[in-house]
């Protein structure tokens, strides 16, 4: 643009000058000249302008590079670039016919929608956190829940050791710590761990955990306990999901692990709590302490795969006094299973639980299930089982089948 100007106002000049007089030939080059050289110096000073604005974008595109640089460094040294985002769900239809007068139980139920969502801080550092609904619609008068099952700090203090702080899940059990729908088989979890452990179950505290050899790891847990409201006395109804949850009294859970055979684990858990009545005593003779004991083994090898689970609850015997026998709350489950191909698996179990096991009252239940499961991705599974109870005298028993369908991402 600069450059046409000089052209324009040289023409210009000439132009002018014709109109005044016509030059004679020394007037016409001695002005070609001046104009010569007020376009050497229009043109100087253009080139130094071009070579000030060439070293300023050179010297701004050197910024911008570095501070991208140090953009990309910080992101990749806090670990901005790694949140993570899971889940799983899965939809019910349980057919159960009562037997001796006992109603059906006829439903469909989208029982659980979970998000997972994690953040690795840095090397070190890291969040993890589940959230869930259950039953697909929560609020007053609803059927379901939403739920906060883990929120938790975790922070790797020494080499293969850690500790988790926040909302956590349990160290005990099979299916506490791992539930996912395409994991297990039959539709529902089963009724040992649903009943005496009691999964799935959270509390709030810190919890310990890492290796002690090759093969051998450990968790040990300070944390919120259960709290049993006055009336109740299964393990169960003592879950407070850590919401606005009374802690006069914490608990304390320690688990060994081993995992040194391929295919094989072995495992047992001890917790003890020193009041389920968190400080009320409302049975006015003190605290009301508990002990959980549960072992179990999980061995697989080809298609072929066992399950074996024991629990057992000893409540102080004052708990008598609510429910007879509630002193002692036990079960038991084996399933044997065997994956045929990639998509196809089938199972039976064997499930035997008792909430008032302390006195010689008929209170045992046990369950009979087999099943079927079709994968039809590794992480996407419909489900088929049918089921047949023994109950308690006056107690009601189903005997039906169960369809489902769930994933884990």
């Amino acid at each position: 643009m600069l450059k046409k100007s000089l052209l324009a106002l040289a023409v210009s000049s000439l132009t002018l000058s014709a109109q005044a007089a016509t030059p004679t030939s020394e007037e016409l080059f001695e002005l070609i000249k001046q104009q010569q050289a007020q376009i050497e110096a229009l043109q100087k000073k253009l080139e130094a302008t071009d070579k000030k604005v060439v070293v300023t974008e050179q010297d701004l595109n050197v910024k911008i590079e570095a501070t991208a640089a140090a953009v990309e460094q910080s992101v990749a040294s806090t670990g901005a670039s790694k949140t993570s985002i899971g889940g799983y769900g899965e939809l019910h239809l349980n057919r159960l016919n009562g037997v001796d007068g006992a109603a059906d139980k006829n439903e469909i139920d989208f029982h659980r929608f979970v998000l997972f969502f994690g953040h690795q801080f840095n090397d070190k550092v890291r969040f993890y956190s589940e959230f869930e609904l259950e039953h697909s619609l929560a609020g007053d008068g609803k059927p379901g829940e939403v739920e906060l099952e883990q929120a938790y700090i975790e922070w790797d203090y020494a080499n293969n050791h850690s500790l988790q702080s926040g909302i956590f899940l349990m160290p005990v059990g099979i299916l506490n710590e791992t539930h996912e729908p395409d994991s297990f088989y039959g539709v529902e979890r089963n009724n040992v761990e649903k009943n005496i452990i009691p999964a799935t179950w959270w509390e709030g505290g810190l919890n310990f955990k890492g290796e002690l050899a090759e093969g051998w790891s450990y968790n040990a847990a300070a944390h919120s306990g259960l709290y049993l409201a006055d009336g109740k006395y299964k393990i169960r109804d003592g879950r407070q999901k850590v919401a606005e949850a009374p802690a006069d009294t914490f608990a304390y859970t320690g688990r060994i692990k081993y995992t040194a055979v391929p295919g094989l684990e072995l495992a047992a858990t001890l917790q003890y709590q020193d009041d389920m009545l968190q400080g009320e005593d409302y049975l006015g003779q003190g605290k009301l302490d508990a002990t959980l004991m549960e072992a179990h083994a999980v061995y697989q090898t080809g298609g072929f795969s066992l399950r074996a689970l024991y629990a057992q609850w000893e409540l102080n015997d004052m708990i008598e006094d609510t429910k007879a026998g509630a002193s002692e709350q036990n079960g038991w489950y084996l399933e044997p299973g065997y994956r045929i191909n990639e998509n196809w698996g089938t199972f039976i179990r064997y499930s035997v639980w008792d909430n008032e096991a302390a006195d010689s009252a008929d209170s045992e239940y046990s369950e009979w299930s087999v099943g079927v499961n079709y994968w039809l991705a590794p992480n996407a599974v419909f489900k088929f089982d049918l089921l047949s109870q023994e109950v308690p005298d006056g107690k009601d028993k189903y005997e039906g089948f169960n369809l489902g369908v769930g994933y884990s991402f």
